[in-house]
This record gives C-alpha cells, structure tokens and sequence, in this order.
C-alpha cells in the first residue's frame, strides 16, 4: 500500500461520494520501517574486495544504481545495476567492484510522489521516475551531479599530513574538557576570510587553503585574537550548498574598480551585484544540498577528494593558530523538493517523508524553504548521523543549529548524546567538548510545541545545550529585527541621545524605557539565568524570567553554557552599521566607534558563551546592508588590513533595503561618518584587549548557575539608579578556600557607561561589599588598547568613577 497513491473517501447511506483526500504516509513508514539502524550511504570494504552502496526507500517501487566513470558526461556509457529491496527494512542495496572506488554514481528511483504531474500547483500527484544523488553522500562531482565513491574515514589520500594525530588548542580553563563558559567563539564566513585579501595567494582566496597560508594578513589576525583569547571560529554554511556554481568557469563576476569609481551612495553597485547575484562566487549557503559534503566552491577542485583533504587542512590551520572549529548546520530546511529539481535530494528518495506538511498536504516553507521533518525518525536519523560523521571525519569541535526551535528537542538531546559518548580512543575525538547551541526561535507551525516538544528557547534549559540570547541583542541597539532600525536601545542613544528620526516617547517614558532595557543587560550579564534575582528599577528582588516586566522571559536559562551572548552576526546589520542607523546625527564618529567597543565589552565580560560577528573588532560594515546573504564580496568585504572601509560603498541591495533607501542615502553620502585606519586599529586592539581580560580570570567564566547566584551582585539598580550605568561583581572565596576559583583576583568589578558624561556609582551596599577594598583598574586594560578616558577611572571611598561611553574592570588582587 505504501508505493502507490493513497486516498480515503466518505460517502453517505445511498453510496454517493461526498468527500475524498490523499493520506500523508510518514506515520506508516515509521511504524513499519523507521526503525531501522542499519549501513546506508556507500561502503567501501577493502576487505571484501566491493563497494556496497544501501539506500532507505521503503514506498521506491524500483531502484537503480547508475555507475559512471568520471564526474560529469559519458550519460550513454553509464553501467546500471538493479538494486534489491529488504524484505522488512525498506533498504535497497547493491554491491559493485572495488574498481569503482574514485568513480561516481547515481540512483533512478520509480515511485509515486506527491507532486508528480505537476502538484503542488493543481497536479494529483503520479508515479514518476526520478535520478538523485545519495542522501548519505561523502563527496561528490562538483555542482553535486553525482555521488564520489570513497572511503573518508579511511582513506590516506583524503588525509593532509599529521591528520590522524592531530590534537585541538587546550582549554583556558585547564583539564581535558572544554567547558562552554570557556569559549570565546568568532562567525566567520569562509570567502570573506581571504577572497579579496591580496597577501593570500590567487589560487586560495575564498577557499579553505587560506586558511592555511601561513603569515597572510587574515591569518595573522586570527593568530591574535586566539593568542589574546579566542577560541572558536564559527564558519557559516561550510557544507555542499546549491546557490554558488562550483566551476570558476561558470562564477560571474563585476569590476570592483569600477565599481569603487562610483558615488558612495549611488545605486548602481547594487545594481551592478544583483545582476549576478545568483552565477556568483558568494553566498552564504543557508541553502543545504547534501549535508554530509564540504561545499565544492570553496576548494581549488569541486571534483572528488580535494574538497575533503582541503577542508581537513582547514580545520588543522586553525589549530594550529590555537582555534578550535564550529560548523554552521541548516538542518530545519532543505534547498529543494519535489521529483525533477536537481537540487532536490530527500524528497525523490521518499516523496512526502523528509519535509513537514501542513494538513492540506502542502510542504511547510516557514524557515525560507522546504521545512524537514525532524520529528519522523530517519529525518532524526539522518541529522544524527550526519553531526557524527562531521565530528569523527572532519574533527568539528562544535555545531550551531540554524533555526534550531523548528528541530524536535528529542532530536537535539540524542544528537547531543551521540557526540558526547565519542572518544579519543575510539573515533579519535572527545565528545565531552563538543558543544551545540543554535537559534532557538519559537514561531510559525512549531509554536508552543504544536509538532511536539521543539527546541526552542524556553525548552532547553537543563539541557546543557546553548542558544542565542536576542534579549542582549534588542537592549542594547533597541528595536528588533524587524521593526524600524532606527529604534534606540541603552547603548545607541535612547534618552541620553535621542536622533529624532522616530516618535520614541516623551524623555520620561524614554528613560524608563532605559532602565527597562538596563534589566535584560542585566540578566545577560548575570549569565541570562531564568532563576537569578537581582533589584528591578521599581525596588524589587526580581529573578531574570521576570526581568523588564513580569513574565517576559528574559531570562530562559538554567545554566550559564546555555546562553550565547552576542550583540551582531552575520544576520542583520553589522554592529557598527546599527550604531550608524540609530545615532542621533551630532553624535562624533569617535563616540560612535566608542559604543560599538562597549558592545564587545558587554559581550566579553558577561557570563555565559561570548560570540562576536567577524568584524566587531574592526567596525565591520556592509555599507548598511540589512540582509547580505547574496550580496557578494563587495558588501561583505573583510579587510584585515584596516586600509579600507565598506562604509559608504553604494546604496545596499535594493530587494532586501529598497524600503530604506530615503533614509540612508544620506547617510552613506557623508563619507566623513567612514572610520579611518586609527579608529579600526583601535577597536581591533580593544577586542584583543577584551579577550584577554575575559581570559585572565575564571570569575568571567563562571561554571554553574549556582556560582553565579552566590558570586554575582549587581548595583546602582531600583528607582534611584543612575540610568545607563551598570555595576557587577564577581567575588571569589578566600584564599585557600576550596571555593576559590581565581588565584590572581579576589573580586571583579565590571562598571559599564553608556552616558556622555562621567558617572561616580553611588550605592551604599556597594560601598559596604568593598569597604576596606583596595580596587583598582584590571592591569590589562589600557595597555593593549591605550584609552585617554582611564586616566579619570578611580575607585575611591567605596565609589567607583568610570568615564563616558566606557566600560572598566576595577579589581581586587590578591
């Protein structure tokens, strides 16, 4: 019944038809064949001599194997073989000879689909012949036309030198486990790393090689940010993806000297970018083709094993700099469906099974595509699977889930299982340290677990697994991402700066607006813990769910790894492009590059996982760029030089910004709000500074929620605080104590100002917890990033002084 059509009628007492459906089939699938545990993908067994190759099709009514010789071409030389079905497991398998190693295959499958015959667009659906890559791909020809026969794990030739042996950067925090309070992780694009950087060889730009070119200018940079105290490099989308075409050959591309000849708020450069936006070089890859692959356009060869041992040595360059590797993994969605695309993968396999349906039958596209189905078992499965293999072959220290709240929890905690139980003796890597956190958004047809338990915010405290807290995010640059993004937050203006662009309230209400926002800085700084208490603005001890108002869920937490504090990423603007749209216009471009350092240092010095978007550190812009997913090189530029700026570089895509155009275009006109070589050195060193401070003290990197709720104070809080200004301790147990943590520092005093003028923090119970205390400015700061402002930073009578639009780390030696 489960390889043909299925459809349920009603009819009334005479016999008549009164209605009919079609009947979605995953359900029977999992209950007869989802559990199956078996081989899939292909195997290559040099023992036996053969190359097995099993494929999970259990409604396919006939499955082929198509052979071919090379990557692309030779269609009529093609050997065919009939694969055979499993009685109970719905698995087709066939073997073939060892000589096919290094060759390429195909299957054809014959089975209905939904959208045969034209649905979802008014076709009934029909038995349709289908030819589909392996879902359980290793490598692949280049554009994934065809399946690469190899042995991955095994193979010498797909292994750069010393990969068998290699050894990951030890934690800061001593011992064999990286605990995720330890980590400082960098979101870096990997074109953006190198592909217009001119110290990098030609034929490495964009690719995975940069990062193995040693003393290349974005290396060297890397190099010191993980010597000051980075650990982790996020790479976006980094598996094969289908909206870049692999072959150089058939990449467009437009003349950025021309391009650069142009107005600073013209128009045509992305005029110009979109005309070739879709043939180009440049994508993110939110798009995922084939899950278990490097994606081909970022090796030197999209043909076979290049992009394996390239993407190994990638991974060995940036341990070798002391950095650890995160992948970026799009499981909620794939590019493509349906029985002819060639970029449809899942869904010519099993029709219907892979991707969530709403109940007319319809894919669900909430997350931009085709919705998978985590909650049917070999869709779990496959991202287990997959997660396994990235970190067993590739040594992948970690994964960020993209809309991870539209993936079931289940699925998450034995992803997370699976990975924790790999170790150094068996696969070669330890588990313990790989650590998960994704977007844990809660919206459209998963929504307050209306699919079943999903991974989102509110559901994953206990888990141990992280999640991006947007509750730091939206009090510090106001607004959202989407409402107006001139909307103010505590550090863009709101009531110490207003810009008059928008109706944002009377001072007033702008100022209870600030100590409202103040609150959820708070509750991130405190590690965005759902049961820390600290003292609202109206006087009372509050826990961080009630933060800003009373059940608002700030705070979501139950331990400090879970959250993942971060002010920008690689969606939205950059950091310095949504200071740039929200500054009031008086407000100095020196101010303005002031308060994107006093993001980093939030970001650096509050509990939790810290998270930067390549570029913080260098006042990254996309020349306002709201959405660069497919805006190519020229607006999302990194020059780790500092020579260049991408400020005022041409109006941004007008698709996703056309909307905007009357109110940035001015702005990109003033070529004076463009930062110079000395601000970008600046903040460059700033964020080194601020890493190194974070480093220094295990007080900033607090294990446990319990820690937190016994070392951590906040003041100048209740209705008589000072607005814009926040004080935290971290006080660590006496020497020789065995809570001690912190053998340099007693107590950490983080004092942040957003305001324009110097504040002297007041709070009679501050002055009582320091009494007798000799504070004094952390021995770091200022000398990585030498800043005029300390020079007024004292700590006097119980009373700090901190500077305008500043941050200082008072501490206590021991």
């Amino acid at each position: 019944m489960l390889k043909c059509q299925l459809a349920v009628t009603a009819h009334d007492a005479d016999g008549r038809l009164r209605d009919a459906t079609s009947v979605q089939s995953h359900g029977a699938l999992d209950d007869v064949f989802g559990g199956y545990e078996g081989e899939l993908g292909c195997v290559v067994d040099g023992a036996a001599g053969n190359v097995r190759v099993s494929l999970w099709a259990p409604n396919a009514r006939r499955v082929t194997l198509l052979l071919h010789r090379g990557p692309r071409g030779g269609d009529d030389e093609c050997v065919r073989v009939e694969m055979r079905e499993g009685e109970r497991d719905g698995v087709w398998r066939a073997s073939v000879g060892a000589e096919w190693v290094g060759g390429y295959y195909r299957y054809e499958i014959e089975t209905y689909h939904p959208w045969g015959g034209g649905a979802p667009d008014g076709g009934l659906g029909s038995i349709v012949t289908s030819v589909v890559t392996d879902p359980y791909s290793r490598s692949l020809s280049a554009d994934g036309e065809r399946t690469h026969v190899c042995d991955v794990r095994n193979a010498p030739e797909l292994k750069p030198a010393g990969w068998d042996s290699l050894r990951k950067p030890k934690p800061p925090g001593g011992g064999d486990v990286f605990e995720p309070t330890d980590m400082a992780i960098y979101e870096l694009h990997v074109r953006d790393f190198s592909a217009l950087d001119e110290s990098t060889p030609a034929h490495a730009r964009g690719k995975y090689v940069a990062f193995t070119c040693e003393g290349t200018t974005p290396v060297r940079h890397l190099e010191k940010l993980a010597k000051a105290g980075l650990t982790h490099v996020h790479l976006l989308p980094s598996y094969d993806f289908g909206s870049v075409p692999e072959r150089v050959e058939n990449q467009a591309n437009v003349d950025h000297g021309w391009l650069a000849s142009l107005p600073s708020n013209s128009d045509e450069q992305q005029a110009a970018i979109s005309s070739i936006a879709n043939d180009d070089a440049f994508n993110w890859g939110y798009d995922p083709v084939h899950y278990g692959v490097p994606e081909g356009s970022y090796a030197t060869d999209p043909d076979g094993g290049a992009r394996i041992v390239e993407y190994r040595a990638m991974v060995a360059g940036l341990a070798k700099m002391g950095l650890r590797t995160v992948c970026d993994v799009v499981y909620n969605h794939t590019l493509s469906a349906g029985p002819h695309d060639g970029r449809s993968v899942l869904d010519k396999c099993v029709p219907g099974y892979y991707h969530r349906r709403n109940l007319d039958g319809f894919y669900e596209n909430s997350t931009c595509c085709n919705n998978t189905a985590s909650e049917n078992s070999m869709m779990e499965r496959l991202i287990v699977d997959d997660l396994v293999h990235w970190a067993v072959d590739y040594k992948i220290d970690g994964f960020r889930f993209d809309l991870m709240g539209h993936i079931m929890l289940r699925t998450i905690l034995r992803a997370r299982d699976a990975l924790a139980a790999l170790t150094v003796e068996k696969e070669g890597v330890d588990g313990r340290s790989i650590y998960l956190y994704g977007e844990g958004w809660d919206y459209a047809e998963v929504e307050r677990n209306r699919v079943g338990k999903n991974a989102s915010q509110l559901n994953l405290a206990g888990t141990g697994v992280g999640s991006f807290n947007d509750r730091l995010r939206e009090g510090i640059m106001g607004g959202s991402p989407f409402g107006d993004p001139r909307v103010q937050g505590v550090l863009t203006g709101l009531y110490f700066a207003p810009n008059g662009f928008i109706d944002q309230g009377t001072a007033d209400n702008q100022r209870n607006r600030v100590m409202e926002d103040c609150e959820k800085v708070i509750a991130a700084m405190a590690g965005n813990l759902k049961e820390y208490r600290f003292v609202n603005r109206k006087g009372f001890s509050t826990p961080g769910k009630d933060a800003a108002w009373v059940g608002s869920n700030v705070g979501y937490a139950a331990e400090p790894r879970e959250t993942v504090n971060y002010v920008s990423a690689h969606d939205n603007e950059t950091l310095f492009d949504g200071i740039m749209l929200r500054s009031a216009p008086d407000v100095p471009l020196a101010v303005r590059c002031r308060l994107n350092r006093i993001a980093v240092a939030v970001v650096a010095f509050s509990q939790g996982v810290p998270f930067f978007h390549a570029g913080d550190e260098i006042l990254r812009s996309k020349s306002l760029d709201r959405d660069s997913y497919n805006s190519g090189d020229w607006f999302n530029r990194l020059d780790y030089t500092g020579e260049t700026h991408n400020f005022g570089i041409g109006l941004p895509g007008r698709d996703k910004n056309g909307d905007r155009y009357g109110y940035i275009g001015h702005l990109l006109g003033d070529l004076s709000l463009r930062p110079g070589v000395d601000e970008i050195s600046r903040s460059d060193a700033h964020m080194r500074e601020c890493l190194a401070i974070r480093r220094s003290s295990p007080l900033f990197r607090l294990r446990t929620a319990a820690d937190v709720d016994r070392r951590v104070t906040f003041y100048n809080v209740g209705p008589t605080q000072e607005p814009g200004v926040i004080a935290m301790m971290v006080r660590d147990a006496p020497g020789g104590h065995p809570e001690q943590l912190c053998e340099r520092f007693q107590k950490v005093l983080v004092c942040v100002n957003v305001t324009g003028h110097a504040v002297t923090v007041k709070d009679e119970q501050l002055g009582l917890d320091i009494y007798g205390c000799s504070l004094e400015t952390h021995p770091l700061q200022g000398m990585v990033c030498p800043d005029e402002y300390l020079a007024s930073a004292t700590c006097v009578g119980g009373a700090p002084t901190v500077p305008p639009h500043s941050v200082v780390v008072f501490v206590e030696r021991r």
